[in-house]
């Protein structure tokens, strides 16, 4: 769940590479396939491959400006779920199997269960805590009551149990590994963009940070809400609390779009905005070991080689 709740919106409908990492691997995906690479206890590498659609080609609506945010994210996290599955998958198959000779497996409802869990446990952390510890603020001052004072105060609440939770399971062995595989995945990106070879030696070289990381997104997500939430005159708590839910998918495309310009204007004030992100990269990511590399350089030589079958383009966007 903790690995789910950092969405995958990890580039734009014209970057051809993105990726996300996995329980002892690394998903990576092409603008018409997806591919991922989860290593076993033994060391063998399992790889797995599927063509999938560029929904801007599928429907020109869906490539519209903050239409093509909520669109791209809400198919990265579908992904992301399913990358998430076959690792969980690969790792339950080399445990023992029970009394009857099965073994356990993670099944489509699970996932949806687990789906289901992890955005009400995101609602309820993130939209709703907030808000009650604001109220009571403001129960106790009528300062804190003020339209501007009370959203920047429940911003800073959402913020603080964000950064905390981050920081919280990064203490995890299991999450901390999971954080090397992003930081191999991250480097692995740099070292395509840039043409290198992708070869271990080569990718090691590049930076964990990156600008189109999910972590910055979130970030994104945080700092947007606040100025968004003061806009709206309501005061009644379940009022705000709807209000909260409403506007996630417009403050999802907004921010989608502010990542998507400051990827591509490193100097511009929309750069600025998510410097924070890249700030928090510095937990969500961590140095990879040449045995994680060489996963993310399978995984993305795996969707490279079904791209290319489907007559995809080699070119940096």
């Amino acid at each position: 769940m903790a690995v789910q709740l950092l969405p995958a919106l990890e580039g734009g409908e014209e970057t051809l590479v993105v990726g996300q990492a996995v329980l002892e691997g690394v998903m990576m995906r092409s603008p018409h396939a997806w591919a991922i690479a989860v290593r076993r206890a033994s060391g063998e590498v399992v790889r797995h491959q599927e063509p999938i659609e560029r929904l801007s080609e599928k429907h020109k609506w869906m490539g519209w400006p903050l239409v093509r945010g909520v669109m791209t994210l809400g198919q990265a996290m579908t992904l992301g779920f399913r990358a998430l599955k076959f690792s969980a998958n690969v790792a339950l198959d080399e445990a023992p199997a029970d009394e009857h000779g099965k073994k356990l497996e993670i099944s489509g409802w699970m996932a949806a269960v687990n789906i289901v869990f992890s955005v009400g446990f995101f609602i309820f952390m993130y939209k709703f805590l907030p808000l009650v510890a604001a109220t009571a603020l403001k129960r106790v001052n009528p300062i804190f009551g003020q339209q501007i004072i009370f959203n920047l105060v429940d911003g800073v609440i959402r913020l603080a149990l964000f950064l905390l939770f981050i920081w919280g399971v990064s203490l995890l062995p299991d999450i901390k590994r999971v954080y090397q595989y992003h930081g191999a995945e991250h480097k692995t990106v740099f070292a395509f963009e840039n043409k290198d070879p992708l070869s271990p030696p080569a990718v090691q070289k590049y930076s964990t940070f990156h600008p189109r990381c999910g972590t910055s997104f979130l970030m994104t997500v945080m700092i947007i809400s606040i100025l968004f939430y003061a806009m709206i005159p309501v005061t009644t708590f379940w009022a705000r609390f709807a209000v909260r839910i409403a506007l996630l998918p417009l403050i999802a495309g907004v921010s989608y779009e502010i990542i998507r310009f400051a990827a591509k204007h490193r100097g511009s004030l929309f750069a600025m905005m998510t410097a924070p992100g890249l700030w928090l990269q510095r937990i969500t990511t961590q140095p990879p070991s040449d045995d994680q590399v060489e996963c993310a350089i399978l995984a993305l030589d795996e969707a490279m080689e079904l791209e290319k079958q489907r007559g995809g383009e080699l070119v940096i966007a």
